[in-house]
C-alpha cells in the first residue's frame, strides 16, 4: 500500500512539473512583434540628398500632402550656384529632418580616416549651427562606404547612415550604419538617356513595389530615396512625384516619419524590459511604444509598465 501511495505521489509530481514546464515553454514562445507609432503596421521614409534649390519645390509639395522628409545636405556647397542658402535651411526644413551628407560630397572610400572624420564632423557641426537642432543621421555620398568609413564615423554621433543600394523590400535594416533603402525614386527610370522602354519598365516596377507596400498585411517599411534635382530632367517627373505622393499620403495605416525618428522608436522598442513569462513589460523610454503580443495589440506608455493578464 505504501508503495502504491508513493507511486501515485511521484506520478502527480511528474505530471505537475511537466505541466509547469509546458506552460513555461508556451509563454516563452509567444511572439512579440513591433508595431510602428500609433500602432500602425506601415512606415514611410522619404530621403533626399544634396540640398539643391529644387528642394524648395519638393518640400512645398511634401508639405501640401502632409509628408515628412529627411534631407541630407552638403554644408560647404550651401550658398553656391544651384544650392540652397544657409539662411533658409532652418525655416525650409521645419518639421523635416536635416542630416549629414559630408561637407564637400567626396567619395569617402577614397579618403584617409582623418579626412573622413573631417568631412562628417564639419558637416554635422555646421548643420547643427544652421538648424539649432541635433543632427544624428547621414547618407553616404554616392553611397560609398566600407569597413574603414564605418569605423571612422563610429563615435561621431552618427546613429544611422543610408546607402544607395536598393533592397526592393520593406525590411527594417539590422545595421543602422549600413542602411539600404527600399528603392530609388522611380527605380532606375531615366538612368539611361532616351530609353523610353527602360523608363516604362522601371516606372512600372516602382509603382508595383509601392502597391505591394500599400496592400501588405505585415510590418512594412518603405524607404524611398533620391534627389529633388532629378525631377527637373526630361519627362513629367514632378508630375510623377506628385502622383506618388497622392498614392501614399493621408492613409490611416502609415506612420509618416523621418529616418532619425524611426531609429529612436526602434531603439525604444529594443530596450523594452520583458519578464520571462512575457506578462510584464516595462518601457523606460520617453516615447510610447506599440507592439503585438500573441497577435494582440498593446500600447506601453512612456516610462510605464504594462501587466498583461490572461496570457
Amino acid at each position: 500500500m505504501k508503495n502504491i501511495i508513493s507511486l501515485i505521489a511521484f506520478l502527480f509530481a511528474v505530471t505537475f512539473l511537466a505541466a509547469q514546464a509546458n506552460n513555461a515553454i508556451a509563454t516563452s514562445s509567444i511572439k512579440i512583434e513591433m508595431l510602428f507609432p500609433e500602432g500602425k503596421s506601415k512606415a514611410l521614409i522619404l530621403s533626399f540628398d544634396d540640398g539643391t534649390v529644387s528642394d524648395r519645390r519638393l518640400v512645398k509639395l511634401m508639405n501640401d500632402y502632409g509628408l515628412k522628409g529627411t534631407f541630407h545636405l552638403n554644408s560647404n556647397k550651401l550658398g553656391t550656384k544651384g544650392y540652397l542658402t544657409k539662411e533658409e535651411i532652418k525655416s525650409l526644413f521645419k518639421d523635416h529632418e536635416v542630416s549629414v551628407h559630408s561637407a564637400n560630397h567626396p567619395a569617402l572610400t577614397a579618403l584617409s580616416k582623418i579626412d573622413i572624420i573631417y568631412e562628417v564632423v564639419e558637416d554635422r557641426k555646421e548643420l547643427e549651427r544652421l538648424t539649432g537642432d541635433l543632427v544624428r543621421g547621414m547618407a553616404y555620398p554616392f553611397g560609398n562606404n566600407n569597413d574603414l568609413v564605418i569605423d571612422a564615423i563610429k563615435g561621431l554621433g552618427i546613429e544611422y547612415a543610408r546607402t544607395v543600394k536598393d533592397s526592393y523590400n520593406f525590411m527594417i535594416p539590422e545595421d543602422f550604419l549600413r542602411w539600404d533603402p527600399s528603392i530609388h525614386q522611380f527605380g532606375k527610370a531615366y538612368f539611361i538617356a532616351n530609353d523610353s522602354i527602360n523608363d516604362k519598365k522601371e516606372m512600372a516596377g516602382f509603382y508595383k513595389l509601392v502597391a505591394d507596400f500599400l496592400k501588405s498585411n505585415s510590418l512594412a517599411l518603405l524607404d524611398v530615396w533620391g534627389h529633388s534635382w532629378e525631377n527637373d530632367g526630361v519627362g513629367n517627373r514632378w508630375g510623377e512625384m506628385e502622383n506618388f505622393f497622392k498614392l501614399v499620403s493621408k492613409r490611416s495605416d502609415i506612420n509618416y516619419t523621418t529616418q532619425i525618428a524611426l531609429v529612436d522608436y526602434i531603439n525604444a522598442f529594443k530596450n523594452l524590459k520583458i519578464s520571462i513569462d512575457k506578462k510584464v513589460i516595462s518601457n523606460l523610454s520617453s516615447m510610447d511604444v506599440y507592439l503585438k503580443l500573441d497577435d494582440k495589440p498593446y500600447k506601453i506608455l512612456a516610462g510605464a509598465q504594462l501587466s498583461i493578464k490572461g496570457n
